[in-house]
């Protein structure tokens, strides 16, 4: 397999960084474009939740509103999340749902070994934990969530690399009894960042190692591109999806 690397790591909208990963599954799905991996960033720091959550239950809209931080719903399922401008990586990767990628508990796994060999290469004991978690020390440091389309996929998900995670905490909503089936009495307790394992994180060597991971864990051969005139065009006529109360509040 070969597979396009985007590194769009400069930072755009919440509403922004959605559509384009829409666009992406949409155009791969019409093949349009090849098999993709996109490294990108939030800016500002953000939240989104999951297609099938109620807002109200996910996220704190008082704090949220209070601070002025951007949220909105994914078309993913999972739950939410704290997108810190400048403490998490995010990847997406749009391919075909064939073969063992057919199956979507397989799925998770094969892709998400991209992010625990990208952690191991960097000496941090990382494990996947089904469905879509990524652990170290029995503490999640990635969360990934999916959907599927016309026989494509689209996969994306977080790195905390140094997430502020009182932030975070403040952010989410999460229900009681998620956490008290993890062990914990708070989000707080149920996380971990990359800072908080191994120190201060050089980003080139995170990025490069994150390449070098979903290369392996798909084997596939990577080659650098940017996004296109055609992308920024589809991704332009969804963003205003993510920024209506409609989308936003549908649950």
């Amino acid at each position: 397999m070969k597979l396009r690397v985007i590194l769009d790591l400069t930072g755009r909208d919440v509403y922004w960084q959605m559509a384009i990963d829409e666009a992406l599954l949409l155009l791969r799905s019409r093949g349009e474009i090849p098999n993709t991996l996109r490294l990108y960033r939030f800016k500002p720091s953000a939240v989104t939740i999951g297609y099938f959550q109620k807002i109200s239950e996910a996220a704190n809209l008082e704090f949220l509103r209070e601070t002025g931080i951007q949220y909105t719903r994914r078309i993913t399922g999972g739950g939410s999340v704290y997108h810190d401008t400048n403490g998490e990586i995010t990847y997406s990767v749009v391919l075909p749902a064939e073969d063992v990628l057919s199956d979507i508990l397989e799925s998770y796994r094969i892709i998400c070994s991209g992010l625990v060999y990208a952690l191991r290469k960097l000496g941090v004991p990382a494990e996947f934990v089904p469905v879509n978690d990524i652990v170290v020390y029995g503490k999640k440091i990635s969360g990934s969530a999916q959907t599927r389309r016309a026989g494509f996929l689209l996969q994306h998900g977080t790195l905390m690399y140094a997430t502020d995670l009182d932030m975070l905490e403040r952010a989410l909503i999460a229900p009681r009894e998620k956490l008290e089936s993890k062990g914990v009495r708070s989000i707080r307790e149920r996380v971990i960042t990359l800072r908080d394992i191994i120190g201060q994180v050089d980003m080139n060597i995170l990025v490069e190692s994150l390449v070098e991971g979903f290369s392996r864990a798909l084997s596939a051969e990577v080659y650098y591109n940017e996004l296109s005139e055609r992308e920024l065009s589809v991704a332009g006529e969804l963003v205003n999806k993510y920024r209506d109360p409609a989308w936003i509040f549908k649950r």
